[in-house]
């Protein structure tokens, strides 16, 4: 069996986030997701989640996609989240390229293409400000 793990915030879950998933569950058999943690969103983006932790993991569970997920508390600790879950693949969005390949020596390390013109920050600007 082929376990695959991915992070991210996934807040207002949108079809680039599903998409991303879906496409890394393609890479094997187990699908692994580390949410990020309210306190470690506010730290890399000085801003907390507009849904909580607790419903950020309820909607990610839900998929059919996924089958498992945890809080990713901090970004220092991927390389122990990855051995823990035991993962063969770490799939990553490609603003992320190269950022992770020094875990190339405990998986395989995959960069994924985000959707075009679909971004959490961006949505969030437009329900802020109206259409």
């Amino acid at each position: 069996m082929t376990t695959v793990i991915t992070f991210g915030t996934f807040d207002v879950f949108h079809v680039g986030h599903l998409r991303v998933l879906e496409r890394a569950r393609a890479f094997g058999d187990r699908l692994v997701v580390g949410v990020s943690a309210d306190a470690l969103n506010l730290r890399k983006k000085d801003r907390l989640p507009v849904f909580s932790e607790a419903e950020r993991l309820e909607i990610v569970a839900a998929l059919k996609c996924v089958d498992e997920v945890f809080v990713e508390e901090s970004l220092e600790q991927k390389r122990d989240y990855i051995l823990q879950y035991a993962a063969d693949v770490l799939v990553m969005g490609d603003d992320w390229a190269g950022k992770f390949d020094e875990f190339g020596d405990v998986c395989r390390v995959e960069y994924l293409p985000r959707t075009p013109a679909i971004s959490t920050t961006a949505l969030i600007e437009k329900i802020s400000t109206g259409p």
